[in-house]
């Protein structure tokens, strides 16, 4: 079992609940997360109907390896509860997340989590089994992200979500997620403040920061843009809303076998460094130090993450001897 501060969310993989074709391809897709949409992908008079979708989804399907997730409606709507109670009840064991939206202060992560242990007991599964990531998307969940971020030991993700953040900021129309370079004509990103507040604070609590949708499937450009945007401020994945994105965030929140290979040699140098006593080295006319090792060891850490989550998936998908 893989714990849960090493796992890899690249790529999650949204999927409505109330397509049976759309979940099994998604079970054979090359995501690292699906969550299966209970919430905005499914129309009011087609919620309940989903759910059973979900259950038989996750607990007939081989998912190879896959974080199983289910995106359940916000706590103030007139779903959460039955959701939450069918989706736990019903294919609990088979469920690695509950993706929470909506969220707007640490009270209704504390909520969710007591609400979890109560339906876990109930199905007999070991309580904290099923963790939770959290959207933010609302302009109060962007002002309350820290104490959101230390809410829960179940919470392992922060989700950026500036679809609503647009409507709940005041931001003119736009299509969700637009890159940086389509939404600012001073060329800067108009969502670096609250992309930089949820990192911090997913950062600081141990969580992972994931980046939320890119509306514009057929932008690949953009797409990758926007990923490797927040790759770029400590981000460590981005929603796909269709499978076309799934490659391009893996690649964007994966080393490349250069820039491994330079983590390689400059881990190396300040090691070789530090055993000849010397805190610091000057290669090239740059300074390397003990600084700069911590900087390049996440990268190794973050190859040896896509390695070794590829090989389960291969380990996985064999067919048996």
């Amino acid at each position: 079992m893989v714990e849960k501060s090493e796992r890899l969310r690249r790529s999650e993989l949204a999927v409505p609940a109330t397509s049976t074709k759309m979940i099994a391809k998604a079970a054979a897709s090359e995501t690292d997360l699906v969550f299966l949409d209970l919430e905005d992908s499914v129309a009011v008079s087609a919620k309940a109907a989903a759910r059973a979708n979900v259950v038989a989804g996750l607990g007939e399907l081989d998912w190879g390896g896959k974080i199983r997730a289910c995106r359940v409606n916000a706590i103030g709507s007139d779903w959460f509860y039955d959701d939450l109670h069918e989706v736990v009840g019903g294919a609990g064991r088979h469920l690695d997340l509950i993706v929470l939206p909506k969220v707007m202060t640490a009270r209704d992560v504390w909520f969710v989590d007591d609400l979890l242990t109560h339906l876990e007991r109930r199905a007999g599964i070991e309580v904290g089994a099923i963790g939770i990531e959290v959207l933010i998307e609302e302009a109060q969940a962007l002002l309350n992200v820290h104490s959101i971020a230390a809410a829960s030991p179940r919470l392992e993700a922060l989700i950026l979500g500036v679809g609503d953040l647009a409507a709940s900021q005041g931001v003119p129309g736009a299509h969700i997620g637009a890159a940086p370079s389509d939404t600012d004509s001073r060329g800067g990103d108009i969502w670096e403040y609250a992309r930089q507040r949820v990192v911090v604070a997913a950062r600081a609590h141990g969580l992972a920061p994931v980046d939320g949708p890119y509306a514009d499937y057929g932008d690949t450009a953009g797409y990758a843009r926007s990923a490797s945007s927040f790759a770029s401020i400590g981000g460590v994945g981005k929603w796909c809303i269709h499978p076309a994105q799934v490659p391009l965030a893996n690649k964007a929140f994966s080393p490349s076998a250069d820039e491994v290979a330079q983590a390689e040699e400059v881990v190396s140098m300040v090691r070789r460094a530090e055993a000849d006593g010397l805190g610091a080295v000057g290669v090239g006319g740059v300074m390397l130090d003990a600084a700069t090792a911590r900087i390049f060891e996440q990268t190794l850490d973050r190859a040896r993450l896509c390695q070794e989550a590829g090989s389960r998936r291969r380990n996985t998908l064999a067919p048996a001897q």
